[in-house]
C-alpha cells in the first residue's frame, strides 16, 4: 500500500501503486466483511458494478479465500445493470459470471440478476420487488433509519464523469427518494436502458466501497473526495454518503494523482 488515511465525511481512501497491490488489498478487505456479517447474521449480502470492478476482484477464486470464505452464505445482487439479454457483452451479470461468480462455489439461487425479458421500468420494479421480499426475510438486513436495504457490501466503480452504479450527472434518477431501483432509458453511456440503485438505498449500505483505476478518472476523483468550491459541479461519486455505514475508497495512484491531500 502506498498511500491510507481518512478524509473527513468522505471516507477512508487507500491509494495502491499497482493494480496488484490494489485487488490484493480489496479481496482482502471484502473476505473479512464477509467473515464478519456471516458471523452476525448468518449472511453476505453483496451488490456488484460491472466494468474493471470485477477484474480486479477475480483473485477470491484464488487460494487462499477458494477455502477460507463461506461461500454458502454469500447473497449476489447488482448495484446497476444495463437491460440487454444475459449473454450479451454489455450485460454486467455476464462480466460477473464469466469471470468470477462461475468460478466459485456459490449456491445458484443467491444469485440475483435482473428479469431480461422485461423493459427496463418492468425490469427496476421487479428487482425492487425481489429484495423488498428478502429484507422481510432478513437475507437483506433493514436500515433502522431509512426503512432502505442495508447491503452488507455495494461495490462501485466510478466513471470519468464521476458517475457510480448508473446514477449520471445531472440525470433525474439522483433525485429519486422513494424508489429502491430505479431506470433510466437515456444513459448518456451505451446501452442507453439499465437500471439502478438510487442514492437511499446505496448510502444506506453497511459498507460502501469506490474502486478508481487509470489517470482518466484523477479530475472525478478529486471532484469526489477533495473538498472543492461551490462553483464545482456535485458530481453522483459524491453524493455517495453512507449515513451510518463505512465508504473505503480504493485508489490506483494514476486515479490519485490530483487529490490535495495524498499529491
Amino acid at each position: 500500500m502506498d498511500v491510507a488515511g481518512s478524509i473527513k465525511d468522505r471516507g477512508e481512501v487507500r491509494i495502491h501503486e499497482s493494480l496488484d497491490e490494489l485487488s490484493t488489498d480489496l479481496v482482502d478487505y471484502i473476505a473479512e466483511l464477509s467473515e464478519i456479517s456471516v458471523k452476525d447474521r448468518g449472511v453476505f449480502a453483496i451488490a456488484l458494478s460491472g466494468g474493471s470492478v470485477i477484474s480486479l476482484i477475480r483473485k477470491l477464486c484464488e487460494a487462499p479465500y477458494m477455502k477460507t470464505v463461506d461461500w454458502s452464505k454469500w447473497y449476489i445482487f447488482w448495484a446497476d445493470e444495463r437491460v440487454v439479454a444475459k449473454t450479451h457483452v454489455d450485460s454486467n451479470y455476464k462480466l460477473a459470471k464469466d469471470h468470477l461468480l462461475s468460478k466459485l462455489p456459490i449456491v445458484p439461487s443467491h444469485v440475483y440478476s435482473i428479469n431480461d425479458s422485461l423493459t427496463a421500468e418492468e425490469a427496476a420494479n421487479e428487482y425492487e420487488f425481489v429484495i423488498r421480499q428478502l429484507v422481510k426475510t432478513r437475507v437483506v438486513n433493514v436500515s433502522a433509519i431509512t426503512d432502505c436495504p442495508k447491503f452488507d457490501l455495494i461495490l462501485l466503480g466510478i466513471g470519468p464523469d464521476g458517475h457510480v452504479a448508473s446514477l449520471f450527472p445531472n440525470h433525474s434518477a439522483l433525485e429519486e427518494k422513494n424508489e429502491w431501483v430505479t431506470f433510466i432509458t437515456n444513459s448518456p453511456k451505451p446501452p442507453p436502458e439499465r437500471i439502478t440503485f438510487t442514492l437511499p438505498v446505496i448510502n444506506s449500505a453497511a459498507n460502501v466501497v469506490v474502486v478508481a483505476t487509470g489517470g482518466g478518472k484523477a479530475e472525478a476523483v478529486r471532484l469526489a473526495i477533495d473538498d472543492v468550491g461551490p462553483e464545482c459541479p456535485v458530481l453522483p461519486a459524491r453524493m455517495v454518503q453512507p449515513g451510518v455505514g463505512k465508504l473505503v475508497w480504493f485508489l490506483e495512484s494514476p486515479a490519485a494523482s490530483k487529490l490535495k491531500r495524498f499529491c
